[in-house]
């Protein structure tokens, strides 16, 4: 076995639960800080060589992800259910296989239906910076646009 066959996993069966063989289902967050609703989180994918990150996000029916900022943008690619998505101060409606950027520096967060989980891929960079979350003057400027309010009110 070569030195790349040792150090890398080379492939990974996907099962159709969305769980991948020798990956951990992990909780969102480490920390309690952030305000989010029924989250879990795998890493499938991370390696230095690239500095990048491949990670699987599943949002239960009703949850949400946390209202946050990074200086790292986000590359999402929806799998599985139907939900919407907040980036800057747009609320879009997203489905399997939408794809949607997250410039950095750019508040966001993901919503699931209430009848069903919202899964998704999302490539990050692997040395990332801790998120910053919205001070109540920022968060009354989002606010201030009538569909990010209904947004972050509809839980």
């Amino acid at each position: 076995m070569d030195e790349i066959s040792r150090r890398k996993t080379l492939h990974r069966r996907a099962r159709p639960d969305y769980r991948w063989e020798g990956v951990e289902r992990l909780p969102y967050k480490e920390e309690e800080r952030a305000r989010f609703k029924s989250v879990s989180r795998q890493v499938l994918f991370s390696d230095p060589d690239l500095a990048g990150e491949l990670r699987y996000f599943e949002v239960e029916p009703g949850g949400f992800t946390s209202l946050e900022r990074h200086e790292h943008m986000h590359g999402v690619l929806i799998l599985r259910g139907r939900g919407k998505c907040l980036v800057g101060t747009e609320v879009r409606a997203v489905e399997p296989h939408d794809l949607v950027t997250v410039p950095a520096w750019t508040w966001h967060q993901c919503r699931a239906t209430a009848d069903e989980p919202l899964g998704f891929l999302c490539m990050v960079n692997a040395g990332r910076d801790k998120p910053q979350l919205p001070t109540e003057a920022e968060l009354a400027a989002l606010r201030a646009e009538p569909a990010v309010a209904e947004f972050l009110d509809s839980e």
